[in-house]
């Protein structure tokens, strides 16, 4: 038996009760950019962290209220984008769902609204670090250049620098049952969340006791310049950052601190591309603390 779900008839009020595997129904909807509403999301608190995301390249800082006016492309015969608002719901539906408390939000556009990042900083159940706290990244595009997604990161507070790690795919690609399998793979990846954040625990451990060398420190900074995890340019404030901290919780010499050195520069970079380099640099210092081969 197919699955059936509510989808809003807009702009009028009826509702339309539609087996989604009927294949010329669910393109008729599509091309008429109707899409399923997903469960009742909660109410998430006004406040916005922004020092976070300063977006210096072309990304502009939201409210909740712009980002529900952003309008979705047309569907072609193979495309069927995601409003971004859409996705927004329903990622928080499920993080309450899963017992996940939401803190404060970040959202963002860039290319013309084309491309959405959030940021919601997730309410631990216990007590936790008093240093940093868990966040999930969103990401969606309306330009094809990406599929929506999840990635799970941190946020340390004396510095509010966020680093990523663990992004997982919302939908293979935006195709005709991405909004019907939506809400089935976004459960599924928060679903996970728990174990990973409480990995992501055990991994700023281990990066607050392995000590560094200055030239163990000057080493890690040629290799990340090899995987891409900063760019040849920002080397001189890195440096000045590992040799000058600017918060006393970064004096220890440790990986830790040269991390959050590292963090402090994607500030300054697109969301997008600063989860692409945290990933990069994750591995990199997940190596020299042996938490990899």
């Amino acid at each position: 038996m197919y699955p059936i779900i509510a989808l809003p008839h807009c702009p009028a009020t009826a509702r339309h009760i539609l087996p989604l595997e009927d294949t010329r129904q669910a393109a008729h909807l599509q091309r008429r950019n109707i899409m399923p509403e997903p469960a009742t999301a909660p109410v998430v608190p006004p406040t916005v962290f922004r020092k976070g995301l300063l977006l210096h390249c072309g990304a502009e800082v939201i409210d909740r209220r712009t980002l529900s006016r952003v309008e979705t492309p047309s569907c072609t015969e193979s495309w069927f984008p995601i409003p971004h608002d859409f996705l927004l719901k329903e990622v928080e539906s499920q993080l309450t769902a899963h017992g996940f408390g939401i803190g404060e939000t970040t959202h963002a556009l860039s290319h013309e609204g084309k491309r959405y990042f959030g940021v919601l900083q997730i309410l631990r159940p216990d007590d936790g670090p008093d240093d940093y706290s868990w966040i999930v990244g969103i990401r969606n595009s309306h330009d094809k250049t990406f599929p929506a997604s999840l990635v799970m990161g941190t946020r340390v507070f004396v510095c509010d620098n966020l680093a990523f790690t663990g992004e997982v795919k919302l939908s293979r690609k935006h195709t005709r049952f991405a909004v019907r399998d939506l809400r089935f793979m976004t459960s599924r990846a928060v679903g996970r969340l728990g174990e990973q954040f409480h990995r992501e625990d055990e991994r700023i451990a281990a990066y607050k006791r392995q000590r560094l060398t200055d030239k163990a420190a000057h080493d890690l900074l040629i290799r990340a310049v090899d995987c891409r995890a900063i760019m040849p340019t920002v080397l001189p404030e890195v440096i000045r950052y590992w040799r000058e901290p600017l918060h006393e919780e970064f004096r220890p010499r440790t990986v830790w601190s040269l991390f959050n050195a590292f963090t402090e520069q994607f500030k300054a970079v697109n969301p997008h591309v600063a989860a692409k380099r945290s990933q990069a640099l994750h591995g990199l210092c997940d190596s020299v603390c042996g938490l990899i081969a």
